[in-house]
């Protein structure tokens, strides 16, 4: 009886819906009935730059116990969850790294807005892409909505950042491995394991441009997460997709530029399962909904993920 009634009072104690809780100053987590769906890493400190210099988003598991995606350290250290950068910008003829962070980091602000209710959660982070001596040279707000999920996904999170050009005209340039927004797997996946799906016959990531969405499917701690990352029809065109390494990181990315006192708006969807790719129908369902179109399930071609050289 006793244990009945712990069982009830937790069950009662547990929330439903979406709930905020931050930790200030550290991080930001998000959950969904009690577990957590993401975690928002946005400390910054000038004396521990390696693990603080931008912030990025945790996807945790199903169960809300662990994240999925990749913190500091490992195989390429700047790699961390879902995260927005370009390694060559240009201001006012100075050439700067917002990916790998050399010469300037990336800094969380503060927060601008944080709502929750039974079925969204939505958070967005003032940060400033800081020059050599702190100052922007881009001011982003970066907006997360997180929503329920159609089966078998079991996370929909939306990426929208504003970016802005407080200093002068901003250029954005860099190749697919280091510039856009990404999404990078924890670094002790089986790398054996990775695999990609593209919406395209004979897909080719290396050359083609402007995929919709991309797929990419891990193995991790004996179990398969399938992501799909999609890109919204009103970001820039020529699009090149980073989606080859068996380490899992890949992105969509593109060129821009942004007149001085202007911005520029992009925006991304990231849906999660665990287990196998969902199927194409699903996956063109969620896509149509976000980008507003009716677009038919395509092709597909599935290819195995380009293994590291030794």
């Amino acid at each position: 009886m006793t244990r009945t009634l712990a069982l009830v009072a937790l069950l009662l104690l547990t929330p439903d819906g979406f709930t905020i809780s931050d930790e200030a100053g550290k991080q930001l987590d998000v959950l969904r009935d009690g577990k957590i769906v993401a975690r928002y890493m946005y400390a910054f400190d000038a004396k521990n730059l390696p693990e603080t210099y931008k912030p990025y988003l945790h996807v945790f598991d199903a169960e809300g116990k662990a994240p999925i995606t990749k913190g500091p350290g490992g195989l390429f250290p700047h790699h961390r969850g879902i995260f927005v950068g370009w390694n060559k910008i240009t201001v006012n003829g100075k050439n700067y790294d917002r990916w790998h962070m050399t010469g300037g980091q990336q800094v969380h602000q503060k927060f601008l807005g944080q709502t929750s209710d039974a079925e969204k959660a939505e958070i967005v982070s003032l940060v400033h892409w800081n020059d050599e001596a702190g100052k922007p040279i881009v001011e982003e707000e970066r907006r997360f909505l997180f929503r329920r999920a159609p089966a078998p996904f079991y996370a929909l999170i939306d990426v929208r950042s504003t970016l802005k050009a407080p200093a002068g005209d901003v250029d954005l340039n860099g190749d697919p491995e280091h510039a856009g927004v990404h999404f990078r797997p924890a670094n002790e996946l089986d790398t054996a394991k990775t695999t990609y799906v593209f919406p395209r016959e004979n897909a080719n990531a290396h050359k083609d441009t402007d995929y919709p969405w991309v797929g990419l499917t891990y193995s991790l701690n004996s179990k398969t997460y399938s992501v799909v990352e999609m890109s919204a029809p009103a970001n820039p065109k020529g699009a090149r997709w980073s989606a080859y390494r068996d380490y899992g990181r890949f992105g969509a990315s593109f060129t821009a530029k942004i007149k001085a006192g202007e911005s520029l708006a992009i925006a991304h969807r990231f849906a999660i399962a665990e287990g196998e790719m969902p199927s194409v129908e699903t996956i063109q369902m969620v896509y149509n909904e976000f980008a507003g179109t009716t677009e038919p399930a395509p092709k597909l071609s599935v290819v195995p993920a380009e293994r590291a050289k030794k």
